[in-house]
């Protein structure tokens, strides 16, 4: 499934030595990849802007008890970061993302099952030192 972005074209952060840049090219982008490659690092640095940036609403482990799928089904027009999609995301709340017409999504996990996705939507962590700061970027997957 690829379609346009809704909520945002561009975002980025800076934080200490790291700088978050990325750029989506449709309103579902699943961020997959080995362990240890500062996937849930880039979590962390977007949570931060959350207080400041209305448009996103990020979603983690630390939201286990909630109702994942509720706080999903009830959100609009915002950027909808979820860490650990395999073990929070079940499967109707799988569904209502690949047909979510009102907001955007970044998915970091490793299992796209249900999304309905194409290789369009999948993506993977680069990283670049530029001088003492590392580069974090999401480039197509394979």
């Amino acid at each position: 499934m690829k379609s346009k972005q809704i909520v945002m074209k561009h975002f980025s952060t800076e934080h200490t030595s790291f700088v978050v840049d990325f750029k989506f090219t449709n309103n579902i982008t699943i961020l997959t990849g080995d362990s240890g490659t500062e996937k849930t690092a880039s979590f962390s640095f977007i949570k931060e802007c959350m207080a400041l940036n209305t448009d996103i609403v990020c979603l983690n482990y630390l939201d286990y008890q909630k109702n994942i799928g509720d706080i999903i089904r009830n959100t609009e027009k915002k950027l909808i970061v979820i860490d650990n999609a395999d073990v929070l995301l079940d499967d109707d709340t799988r569904k209502h993302i690949a047909l979510d017409d009102k907001n955007q999504h970044l998915i970091i996990g490793r299992n796209p099952k249900n999304l309905f996705v194409t290789k369009e939507n999948l993506f993977e962590l680069v990283s670049e030192k530029q001088g003492e700061q590392t580069v974090l970027r999401i480039e197509d997957y394979l």
